[in-house]
């Protein structure tokens, strides 16, 4: 029986895949921890002709004595250390020459790992797929990897030999809110909707970081164990991330503590004001590699061009490290659980709850009943001075109809005062003021249960409680 909790769009996509009658390149991406090897391996139930995995850190000479390795726990038991890539490559064909079986299985991992300076590893894989693999039809070769950057740059848009000879792409995002909910269920974790909403604001939909959840511990307890204890798992993870994903990393952890200062953002002349990074190639082509890893995301203002595009921090993890672990580690191995409902508590997790509903926008959508409407999502910000109108996401519909979102994190219905009614008539008649839309206009709020019911709840159009997020 699989393991594999969701995925079913992957699962279905590797199937037909397997089952076609040519040969496949297939590269599966995504950020690190977020379950890629684990796919494979359980889809194909740990069945390979060839499994290679790179390493980390280590020269020619140690990725070639791995090989030899992998090759002869495949069956070519007397094969030879061979002095370079192409040698490699030739072995391997040798031994599929030899499978008997109708598809023959490659699964390559930490593929970027294998392409150390100077050792021809790229055109040796050229050689292999555009010289042999690909006049065949009986080659199912899968390769995969986490430095997304390297994965994009290198093969995934590749200008050289295997330039469009990527048959197939999987990118592998994190779990869905239902997902984890499934996975919990799976490890007989059982917590409600809210707690899981909030682990989801700690650690996203990366699966590895749900696995290290203990039964019979509250979250908050969990998360103490896991940042605060001496010992805990996750205690220096945030440094080992981008070493594992990206070459001068430091310039990377630079850029993105440069943008989390703005819980909205920044756009690329801000950074570039910020005296914090510098101009050029580099500081477009870092964005991009961050952006390809799912730690940021660009967007736009409601009627801006793509220059004024704006980066936004969307790591959950990151997020949580810059606003609890960046500067010094508590000394106590309880300090989560005394920090709930300070100040600093309520701030992040309504920036966080923010971004969970950005990453569950279809889930919105399907709430609302516009899954079949043509949409564009977007912020929007008052030219005006003074009057501190803004708007953190709006659904600009195909259906003349446009969508200004409010995002409330509580644990109890969200109750609209005098005050916050006001400053939502003044928000929602300034964008219509600034911006001549003749869309109408509707207020929608996204809270975890919903409006409370007074004499201001008449101005919310549309609701979406949290509980539809899991659909």
């Amino acid at each position: 029986m699989t393991k594999i909790i969701g995925r079913l769009k992957e699962q279905n996509e590797l199937q037909r895949y397997y089952q076609s009658d040519t040969s496949e390149f297939i590269a599966v991406y995504g950020r690190r921890r977020v379950g890629k090897t684990f796919l494979i391996r359980e889809f194909f139930n740990n069945t390979f002709d060839f499994y290679l995995t790179g390493l980390a850190n280590a020269n020619l000479a140690s990725q070639l004595l791995n090989f030899q390795f992998s090759m002869r726990r495949a069956g070519l038991t007397h094969a030879p250390v061979v002095k370079n890539w192409l040698c490699a490559f030739q072995q391997l064909i040798e031994l599929l020459e030899k499978s008997r079986n109708k598809r023959k299985v490659v699964f390559l991992d930490e593929l970027p790992w294998m392409d150390t300076p100077k050792s021809d590893f790229m055109s040796s894989l050229e050689h292999f797929w555009n010289g042999w693999a690909s006049g065949r039809s009986d080659i199912v070769l899968i390769v995969c990897g986490s430095a997304t950057s390297w994965m994009m740059n290198k093969l995934l848009n590749n200008k050289r030999g295997l330039h469009n000879r990527i048959t197939q792409r999987i990118p592998l995002r994190p779990f869905t809110l239902l997902e984890c909910k499934q996975f919990l269920q799976s490890v007989e974790i059982s917590w409600e909707e809210y707690q899981i909403t909030e682990c989801y604001m700690i650690f996203g939909g990366i699966p590895y970081y749900w696995s290290l959840l203990r039964k019979g511990l509250s979250l908050a307890q969990n998360v103490d164990y896991l940042f605060f204890h001496e010992s805990g798992a996750l205690r220096n993870e945030f440094g080992n991330l981008y070493a594992a994903l990206f070459r001068n990393s430091d310039k990377y952890v630079q850029l993105m503590e440069t943008i989390s200062r703005k819980s909205k953002g920044l756009t690329r002349g801000e950074l570039i004001k910020s005296g914090k990074v510098k101009t050029g190639g580099g500081l477009s082509k870092m964005l991009e590699d961050l952006e390809n890893c799912g730690f940021i995301r660009s967007y736009l203002s409601f009627g801006k061009k793509s220059r004024d595009k704006i980066f936004q921090v969307t790591d959950f993890f990151t997020l949580f490290y810059y606003h609890f672990l960046n500067l010094n580690f508590a000394s106590s191995e309880n300090h989560w659980s005394t920090m709930i409902d300070t100040p600093q508590h309520r701030i992040w997790s309504g920036y966080a709850f923010e971004r969970v509903c950005v990453v569950h926008i279809q889930q919105i959508r399907q709430s609302l009943g516009i899954s079949g409407v043509h949409c564009r999502y977007a912020s929007w910000r008052s030219k005006g001075t003074g009057n501190g109108a803004q708007i953190d996401l709006l659904i600009d519909r195909n259906d003349s109809v446009i969508n200004l979102c409010e995002m409330k994190y509580s644990i109890h219905p969200f109750a609209i005062d005098k005050k916050y009614a006001a400053n939502l008539r003044n928000k929602i008649g300034t964008f219509k003021e600034e911006t001549q839309t003749s869309k109408s206009v509707f207020l929608t709020f996204i809270t975890t249960f919903g409006v409370k019911q007074n004499e201001y709840a008449g101005m919310v159009q549309s609701e979406v409680k949290m509980a539809d997020l899991f659909v």
